[in-house]
C-alpha cells in the first residue's frame, strides 16, 4: 500500500520487501515444523494413554502369567546376545531383561 501512495525508490522497497517476505517464509517453515511436532506428541500421547489403560486392566485381572496379556503389552524383542535381551513395548519404551 505504502507503495502505491508515497514515492519510494523501488531498490530500497524491494529489499525491505525481500527482508521481511523471507523473514515470514521462514517464520511459516518454523511454525509449520512445531505443528508437525504437535501432531506426532499428541499421537505419542494416544498411544501412552491407550497403553496405560491396557495396562492397568491386566493389573487389575492378571493372576498368573498369559500369552494374551504379554502380546497386549510388549511390542517386540531384539536379542542382541545371551546376556543382552530388550524388550520393546508398544508405547516404545524399551528394557533390558
Amino acid at each position: 500500500m505504502e507503495n502505491s501512495t508515497v514515492a519510494l525508490d523501488q531498490t530500497e522497497y524491494q529489499k525491505r520487501y525481500d527482508s521481511l517476505s523471507a523473514k515470514f517464509d521462514k517464520s511459516k517453515a518454523r511454525l509449520e515444523q512445531l505443528m508437525a511436532d504437535l501432531q506426532q506428541m499428541q499421537l505419542q500421547r494416544a498411544e501412552y494413554e491407550s497403553f496405560l489403560k491396557t495396562f492397568k486392566q491386566l493389573q487389575d485381572s492378571l493372576e498368573e502369567f498369559s500369552i494374551d496379556s504379554w502380546n497386549s503389552l510388549v511390542e517386540y524383542a531384539t536379542i542382541y546376545s545371551a546376556d543382552d535381551i530388550r524388550f520393546t513395548f508398544k508405547n516404545g519404551q524399551e528394557i533390558k531383561a
